[in-house]
């Protein structure tokens, strides 16, 4: 009877050392797939903010595009493309809004291919070549003529720049967006004299940006 005894404690004391053994399988087992099932889904994240990223992006294009379609006169699809990239990119670059820039260009050369104003100022953000020589040589931008400047994604590029260099000098962007169209020596004596400056170039710019808003990103309800 005794011996029956120790027999069965031996007998339950293996067999509880066997499910414990397996219980700690199991549970390093659900540990691992729990560790692989959250890394999945961290990486199944990070795709999904990947693709949203290049959605946006994509969107953000087509917005473009769709304004230049409708505006632009004189130039070719491969050239409305090319717009659309620039547009982008130099938005990008200096945290501009695109309707922001593609006001201004509509206000300054109604999206004109060859555009000239009777100041002398060319292309598509309308750039005096002084303007550009001197923005190109303090950027060390290969400048090759006034003429470069009746080529639109050059032109984008130089405009863009000049209106941020504008807009770190006056420390105001609706300061900025005056001195781009009356002149940045213009626009000081007029403040140093304590004259009000002229609005009306900027009235324009921001209703046309108004109305690209309103029409191509309108808030979403």
């Amino acid at each position: 009877m005794t011996l029956g005894v120790k027999v069965i404690r031996k007998s339950g004391i293996m067999v509880s050392k066997f499910i414990g053994a397996l219980l700690i399988l199991l549970y390093l087992g659900q540990s691992v797939a729990i560790i692989y099932l959250v890394q999945d889904r961290h990486e199944l994240e990070g795709i999904l903010r990947e693709q949203q990223i290049k959605i946006n992006e994509l969107e953000e294009k087509l917005k473009i595009l769709d304004i230049i379609e409708e505006f632009q006169v004189g130039f070719k699809d491969e050239e409305v493309a090319q717009l659309t990239q620039v547009v982008y990119d130099e938005s990008k670059k200096y945290g501009y809004d695109p309707l922001l820039i593609l006001a201004l260009i509509l206000t300054e050369s109604s999206f004109r291919k060859g555009q000239v104003s009777e100041m002398g100022a060319m292309g598509l953000m309308q750039v005096k070549p002084s303007v550009g020589s001197a923005l190109s040589r303090r950027r060390g931008i290969n400048w090759k003529g006034e003429l470069s400047l009746f080529e639109p994604a050059f032109n984008i590029q130089l405009g863009t720049l000049y209106l941020f260099e504008l807009i770190l000098k006056f420390k105001d962007v609706k300061k900025a967006i005056i001195a781009y169209n009356l002149g940045e020596n213009a626009l000081k004596l007029r403040l140093r004299d304590g004259q009000n400056p002229p609005t009306y170039f900027l009235r324009r710019v921001l209703k046309k940006y108004e109305e690209l808003k309103e029409k191509y990103d309108p808030p979403r309800g």
